[in-house]
């Protein structure tokens, strides 16, 4: 997983504020419920430190995704009174949250967009007889996105009405036009519902190496929710997965290990990799939270076990951090991924593990 879309969070040196809440639209009266819970947030915000310059930033922002319907939350990101990012969320957090602190709190966005697959949705609706030669229209929505960020961020949209005695011979033409729009997305899955003739009309004239991608899903289909396109039958199909190319990193990470290539395993090593830059790829069992401290300085190779480690280094005045927010600006300001492997595919020490960029002498082991 890339994190490219967190490098606005560390444009300006901290503190920043980092909110989590939901945003749900659920509920009876939403921007009620929303305005209590922001309002506790910010007393909560107040008692750390932040000023009202910074608090009235931020409360223009929450709750400003009402366009978004049903249940989401939100991770606003404030610094030095000025809005530095506002995600949403696909999942409320667990609980809503706000911080006031040196470095921001984006783990739980970072947790958020994995496994971060990209895909292609297909709905084709049709409620005539199964022939050709009936009268009607055959209506195709068809949608990319990345899940399940896509849930609450739908992609590109693409919507034809076709007569459906045209639908054998326009389905071709559909087809390479879906192709086109996958391979732009770099879709690993084509999800297609709907009408199970209509379905399989286009199914069957869909170029080989789109058709080889196809997950056929049964359930309702509706197409107007203003969330993503099949979004309960994308849940089934990629709850447990791993996006392609994460996989691949993890079985480049075992096999380097297996050899003794260029890999680090453990906190200790792996930190000691991010301070030489050496990290590629970061892999993770589960984020670290908030029990394990690093010592961190202004910039984001300055991280260590200790604080006598970072003196050493002619750090002044570091102070302690949560790991979490440590190593997720040092991934950031280094270019390195993020990758979440399940414990059951590959169980590291400390539960972290990184693939370097290269080794030498001075790598860790």
């Amino acid at each position: 997983m890339r994190l490219s879309f967190l490098e606005p969070l560390y444009a300006e040196p901290g503190p920043y504020a980092s909110v989590y809440l939901d945003t749900s639209r659920d509920a009876e009266h939403p921007e009620r419920a929303i305005a209590l819970r922001w309002q506790r947030l910010r007393e909560s915000l107040s008692r750390q430190g932040a000023d009202g310059t910074l608090l009235d930033v931020l409360e223009e922002a929450v709750g400003a995704d009402a366009e978004v319907p049903g249940v989401h939350g939100q991770a606003v990101f404030a610094a030095h009174g000025m809005l530095v990012l506002d995600g949403e969320l696909p999942s409320p957090p667990e609980r809503d949250s706000a911080r006031y602190s040196t470095l921001p709190d984006a783990m739980p966005l970072v947790t958020q967009h994995v496994p971060e697959i990209p895909y292609m949705a297909v709905v084709v609706h049709y409620r005539g007889l199964p022939t050709a030669e009936a009268h009607g229209w055959v209506t195709l929505e068809a949608e990319t996105g990345t899940w399940p960020a896509s849930t609450v961020t739908p992609g590109e949209r693409l919507h034809r009405r076709v007569p459906v005695a045209t639908w054998h011979r326009t389905s071709l033409r559909l087809g390479h036009r879906l192709d086109e729009q996958a391979r732009r997305a770099h879709a690993e899955a084509v999800v297609v519902g709907g009408d199970e003739w209509a379905c399989n009309v286009l199914v069957r004239r869909l170029p080989r190496t789109l058709r080889d991608r196809v997950v056929r899903v049964g359930g309702r289909t509706p197409t107007e929710t203003g969330r993503a396109l099949l979004e309960p039958q994308l849940d089934t199909v990629f709850r447990g997965h791993m996006a392609a190319h994460d996989w691949e990193l993890v079985q480049i990470f075992i096999g380097r290990r297996a050899v003794g290539g260029p890999t680090t395993e453990g906190l200790a090593a792996t930190v000691a990799a991010l301070q030489r830059g050496q990290v590629a790829a970061l892999l993770l069992n589960r984020p670290p939270g908030s029990s394990p401290r690093l010592w961190v300085g202004p910039h984001p190779t300055q991280l260590a076990l200790t604080e006598p480690e970072l003196l050493s280094f002619g750090v002044r005045a570091p102070h302690e951090e949560r790991a979490d927010e440590a190593l997720v600006r040092a991934l950031v300001g280094t270019g390195a991924e993020l990758v979440a492997v399940p414990e059951s595919e590959l169980a590291l020490h400390d539960g972290v593990g990184a693939l370097l960029r290269y080794a030498d002498p001075g790598t860790p082991s």
